[in-house]
């Protein structure tokens, strides 16, 4: 097909939504797209938030939030240089990125317009379709200065999981006689008697930092405007279209589900002798430490050669489990440590984890840092957040990928695990039911009940216990990325969608 897409990506590279605007950027420029990339960035080259390092090879325009950073970093307000700093779908403490429902409305057109200029130098009014990742500022620039160019929204499922959040929140408010914008103030005194409220609602309105939330109504509205606007949505699982439509109020013939991919080339299957393993576990995690705690920087955490021996076993033969991912509360970090704590008991066979990630002073909940400490981390190891380049070797280094998340819209590390030849056990939630087969004749992992200790540490057990079984669902893990997950493979489904929103742009005349 061919054409000329721009696309747009608010943040700087940190999550899976990067590495997927990435990989299938340098899909289209294959299939002969033409691709110009827009994104934020973050730090200096050379360093994996760094917008130019982590996309070469992708016609870039990138505004720098570094300064953003620095000043939120000083007691500033980081939305007040000539760079505002992006809003988040997530409520983290001290993070320079606060939640969106915290942003006054009056920011909205500076946070637009900041994006145009990039757009324009990327000639955003020249392109087929202008391809926006999530829902963002970036939409509302687009609408103002191009709106006769189609536009398709991809939805990578943070911007869903906020406006649930904020839908919870707008009713335990109700339940109270109350809007999110006056909560702050009405719960100044203490939250008081709560007889409207079930359990799940007693907890929401005693774990939610209500001033950060005030301007939650605002905000989803505004998105589910940017959503109605654009000519196609796309969402990365199919859980995430039925979702999607409903709570966007968008019909079921305007939103497709095109799973994520991989890039079976730099993920593919790598057999590391015990001595190779070794090597790169002392590198990750004494040479160069970078796993951190709540009081301290990458580095904080490390280990010595002996701990070595406690990881790979006594005789080289543990099995050894990775996460992959952030400390976000959707992750539930602090749930695998401790289903981890109680399935270490209850092995015959050495089994230890090996946590990889964890986006310096970025968490949400308990650290998991201190959720080890607390039930007992014995077998569990914090490598820090690496760059995408050790990936590949991260976990050709493990035997198993073990992803706690609940509702993860369509994790990319599963695919890349699956890729490596590493069978992925997760949780019945999500995307994870569409990705992980368990077919008895040729299943890929397990999957076990979300946010179920227990069921989690079980899970565990069996992994540990069963080697065969590991290297059976690993084999047929390969075979199915192989097969059936590649990036090229996926650019057939975003030529269907941009064609389609060309036809919705056409039909409406232009201005959607």
């Amino acid at each position: 097909m061919g054409g000329r897409v721009v696309m747009g990506l608010l943040f700087f590279p940190r999550g899976g939504s990067a590495q997927v605007t990435r990989y299938l950027a340098l899909a289209l420029q294959q299939a002969r797209w033409s691709v110009s990339l827009v994104a934020g960035s973050l730090g200096r080259p050379g360093e994996g938030t760094h917008a130019p390092t982590f996309f070469d090879g992708i016609p870039l325009r990138h505004l720098d939030y570094t300064a953003a950073a620095d000043a939120a970093g000083s007691g500033a307000d980081p939305f007040n240089g000539s760079v505002p700093m992006h809003p988040s779908y997530e409520d983290r403490v001290d993070a320079p990125d606060v939640v969106l429902a915290a942003v006054d409305p009056a920011r909205a057109d500076r946070l637009a317009e900041v994006w145009e200029g990039p757009l324009a130098q990327a000639r955003a009014g020249e392109a087929d379709v202008l391809h926006l990742h999530h829902l963002t500022p970036q939409h509302d620039a687009a609408h103002r200065r191009w709106p006769d160019v189609p536009v398709v929204a991809h939805l990578h499922g943070t911007e869903i999981k906020f406006i649930e959040e904020v839908e919870r929140r707008m009713a335990v408010a109700a339940a109270l006689g109350q809007r999110l914008a006056t909560m702050p103030e009405a719960l100044g005194g203490g939250p008081g008697p709560t007889p409207a409220l079930d359990a799940a609602q007693v907890e929401i309105l005693q774990t939610t930092r209500w001033s950060q939330w005030r301007h939650g109504e605002h905000w989803l509205a505004h998105l589910r405007a940017q959503a109605a606007r654009a000519d196609h949505v796309v969402t990365v699982s199919p859980a995430d279209q039925v979702t999607a439509g409903p709570l966007l109020r968008l019909p079921p013939e305007r939103v497709t589900a095109i799973p994520n991919g991989v890039d079976t080339e730099r993920f593919r299957p790598r057999r590391l002798s015990p001595e190779e393993r070794r090597a790169c576990l002392r590198r990750w995690l004494v040479e160069d430490p970078r796993g951190w705690d709540e009081q301290g920087g990458p580095g904080s955490v490390a280990y010595t050669e002996d701990d070595l021996d406690r990881l790979v076993g006594p005789r080289g033969d543990a099995t050894v489990l990775i996460y992959v991912g952030r400390f976000t509360a959707a992750k539930r970090v602090p749930v695998l440590v401790r289903a981890f704590s109680r399935a270490r008991g209850r092995t015959a066979r050495p089994l230890s984890l090996l946590v990889w990630g964890g986006h310096p002073g970025e968490w949400e909940g308990e650290h998991p840092v201190t959720t080890a400490r607390r039930v007992g981390g014995d077998g569990i190891f914090f490598a820090g957040w690496r760059g995408h380049g050790d990936l590949p070797d991260g976990l050709a280094a493990s035997d198993v990928l073990v992803m706690p998340s609940v509702n993860d819209s369509f994790a990319q590390t599963a695919l890349e695990a699956m890729a490596v030849g590493r069978p992925v056990l997760a949780t019945r939630s999500g995307g994870f039911p569409s990705m992980i087969n368990l077919d008895p004749v040729r299943p890929t992992g397990w999957l076990v009940e979300p946010d179920d200790v227990e069921d989690l540490a079980s899970g565990l057990v069996e992994v540990a216990e069963q080697p065969d079984q590991v290297a059976r669902r690993g084999a047929n893990a390969l075979a199915h990325a192989r097969a059936e997950l590649s990036w090229n493979g996926r650019v057939a489904a975003f030529e269907d969608v941009y064609g389609r929103a060309r036809e919705h742009r056409a039909r409406a005349g232009g201005h959607g």
